[in-house]
């Protein structure tokens, strides 16, 4: 039985053509880029390449791009830079909706006296921008949203959001881990101060990441020792990886036009398809602003886990909106901020789709799905026989 994936805003499958790029990297050129021999200084060259091409993908100087272990490291490392760089303000403002790479690291430093402010999101997962105007003030040292959310693909006016935290003299950080590749993004020419992104969301390889930092923005280094990425985090690099991000930042900056068009229009075949089949099933989030690839549509009165293990019989991978926590059922963090009702927020399922897609793959879910809703349905005890 084949695979067929749509969890992409989980991982992606690492290009072929980025593959091919990272495996000589292994083997036969392994030199240290820090040696002063020739060998290593060809590793030096690669590094050099692969970050000019992550900020051709960004729009910005390759000076301004820091390469990290992922996203997680990228969004811990500018919220305790900037942080540590202004120790004068102690006040942070994020929202509810944030990836847990942001909100348990904001959440921590409540604990060392910084003050959080989490912002609400509406019933359609977007944020009242006046209320975050109201709420920075001048013991305001960053605020950090993320470009477009995990579950929902809701994005952001972080162009918008950039003005508003400039104006006010605090510094912007945006987790855009799901954005980068999926939608055009231009740091440089907005006002975001830092940016964080990860390999493996847009076919790198996993364990790789870069951080955008604004030139002039203050950020204090996040890890010690040598001389690596300008002091700023030391460490020998990753040369696979930074390569393989690169070529991934390359494919991205090529393609994404052409293929959010194709990507976009599976999406919408199989989720309007979801919604007309399935009674009772709803859509979750802006329609209209959000990542061409996702859609996470909540299905009443049934557990999203029983969906999900349905699916993976027919070899369907998908993910469910719900995470299992020391043993009990908890529905997302994200669609309780946005009050999605209890018994739809328990049975919603993420599907996230990639370049490797096919119209023949959204047909069979499509056939599938309806089967596998209306059988849980009759074992529901919530639903009226």
């Amino acid at each position: 039985m084949n695979t067929i994936y749509f969890d992409n805003n989980a991982t992606t499958k690492v290009a072929d053509e980025v593959l091919e790029e990272m495996m000589p990297l292994f083997c036969k050129l392994y030199g240290n880029p820090s040696s002063m021999h020739t060998f290593g200084g060809q590793i030096s060259r690669k590094i050099r390449r692969a970050r000019e091409q992550v900020a051709n993908l960004l729009g910005c100087e390759p000076g301004e791009i820091i390469f990290t272990s992922g996203g997680t490291e990228s969004d811990n490392a500018a919220i305790k830079g900037a942080l540590a760089a202004t120790p004068n303000k102690q006040k942070i403002i994020t929202t509810r909706v944030e990836h847990p790479a942001v909100l348990a690291v904001c959440r921590e430093l409540q604990n060392h006296g910084y003050t959080v402010v989490e912002l609400a999101v509406d019933k359609q997962g977007q944020l009242d921008l006046d209320e975050l105007e109201k709420q920075i003030d001048d013991d305001t040292a960053l605020v950090t949203i993320m470009y477009a959310n995990n579950e929902t693909g809701v994005i952001f006016p972080i162009e918008k959001i950039a003005e508003l935290v400039k104006g006010k003299g605090s510094i912007l950080h945006t987790d855009a881990v799901q954005a980068v590749g999926k939608t055009p993004l231009n740091p440089a020419k907005s006002k975001i101060d830092l940016l964080s992104i990860s390999g493996h969301k847009l076919h790198g390889p996993k364990g790789i990441g870069a951080l955008y930092v604004r030139k002039g923005t203050r950020i204090s280094p996040f890890i010690l020792g040598g001389h690596q990425e300008a002091g700023r985090r030391a460490g020998t690099e990753n040369v696979p990886g930074i390569v393989g991000l690169g070529k991934a930042c390359e494919l991205a900056e090529k393609n994404i036009k052409e293929e959010n068009e194709k990507i976009r229009k599976l999406r919408d075949k199989l989720e309007n398809a979801i919604l007309q089949k399935c009674p009772d099933s709803i859509l979750n989030g802006d329609k209209e602003n959000r990542l061409p690839n996702t859609s996470n549509i909540s299905f009443e009165f049934i557990e999203g886990e029983a969906i999900l293990l349905m699916l993976d019989k027919f070899g369907i991978c998908a993910s469910s909106g719900s995470a299992c926590t020391s043993g009990s059922l908890e529905p997302s963090h994200v669609l309780r901020a946005m009050g999605v009702p209890f018994t739809a927020a328990h049975g919603s399922i993420r599907f996230s789709l990639s370049r490797y897609n096919t119209e023949k793959e959204v047909d069979y879910t499509i056939e599938k799905i309806p089967e596998i809703i209306n059988k849980l349905r009759k074992l529901s005890p919530f639903v009226a026989t």
